[in-house]
């Protein structure tokens, strides 16, 4: 009876760890097109390390003036993964949190900072290389919040061949007008010219490029869109949601009770697991 109870007592520790996952915070991986180390952040799901199988992977993406640990502290990645992946709610996955906040640079190519470059000849090579991580489009997912937000959108609409999924959450859809874009790059980049101006309005509003863009395209992702009725970036995503109706993109529209928070950004996320889930199990 002693020798089964110290058994049972040995297993424990094994049974706790098999249902979590791990969060490396301070991962790093050079870039020469940004010519400095980048940090990233990466949760495993329960059981990476002793597996064998590839995962599907989310690539989540924060908000201005903060980093890659913002999903990490004060989103809770690691504890609300976990959870919904022992619920049934989620598939285990991978999660990729990049640090593009440099003085607020952010995710998009301006003047002296090509981050969406360094993003997708870089950094995802890097992760999909030194973790097991499936690389097809049916596998691979993009959500984040405010800024990265609008990374969600930009990147799936200008590399719809890459997403499966998009999951933007009350996201910067870009300046609404040329005009916006000259004044924010200018406050930003005073030696911004009129050229890069142009250039960032047509490659970074969001509704600029679900216009130009091949519907068929588009609809290859599935879309979830999340903002608060009290969030200051509601008109964006509003005119986002009309805009697919107009060209008949199905995609899933929320306006939840809330602001522009942390406390409605956790309670986005396990929606955004399940959903993304669905996606990598589509048929």
């Amino acid at each position: 009876m002693r020798s089964l109870l110290f058994i049972l007592f040995c297993a424990l520790p094994f049974v706790g760890q098999s249902q979590s996952g791990k969060v490396l915070e301070n991962m790093q991986v050079h870039s020469e097109i940004l010519n400095m180390d980048r940090n990233y952040a990466v949760y495993l799901p329960p059981g990476y390390e002793t597996s064998e199988r590839n995962y599907p992977v989310l690539y989540l993406l924060h908000g201005a003036t903060d980093n890659h640990t913002g999903w990490v502290q004060f989103g809770e990645v690691l504890h609300i993964t976990d959870k919904a992946i022992q619920d049934g709610l989620a598939t285990p996955m991978i999660i990729i949190m990049p640090d593009a906040d440099t003085k607020v640079m952010g995710y998009f190519n301006v003047p002296n900072w090509n981050y969406e470059d360094f993003f997708f000849k870089e950094l995802m090579p890097h992760v999909e290389q030194k973790f097991r991580i499936r690389k097809e489009k049916r596998y691979r997912a993009v959500a984040g919040l405010s800024m990265g937000g609008g990374g969600s959108f930009m990147y799936a609409l200008r590399h719809p061949e890459l997403f499966s999924s998009a999951c933007p959450l009350s996201a910067y859809v870009g300046p609404l007008t040329e005009e916006q874009s000259l004044s924010g790059l200018k406050r930003r980049f005073p030696e911004a010219t009129e050229a890069q101006a142009k250039a960032y309005f047509e490659n970074y509003n969001a509704l600029n490029l679900l216009e130009k863009a091949d519907a068929e395209q588009v609809k290859s992702i599935k879309w979830y869109i999340d903002c608060g009725d009290d969030d200051f970036l509601y008109e964006g995503n509003a005119l986002m949601h009309i805009a697919m109706r107009k060209k008949n993109i199905p995609h899933e529209y929320r306006v939840r009770n809330g602001g522009h928070t942390w406390t409605y950004w956790r309670e986005a996320l396990p929606t955004v697991l399940g959903f993304v889930t669905e996606t990598f199990h589509q048929h």
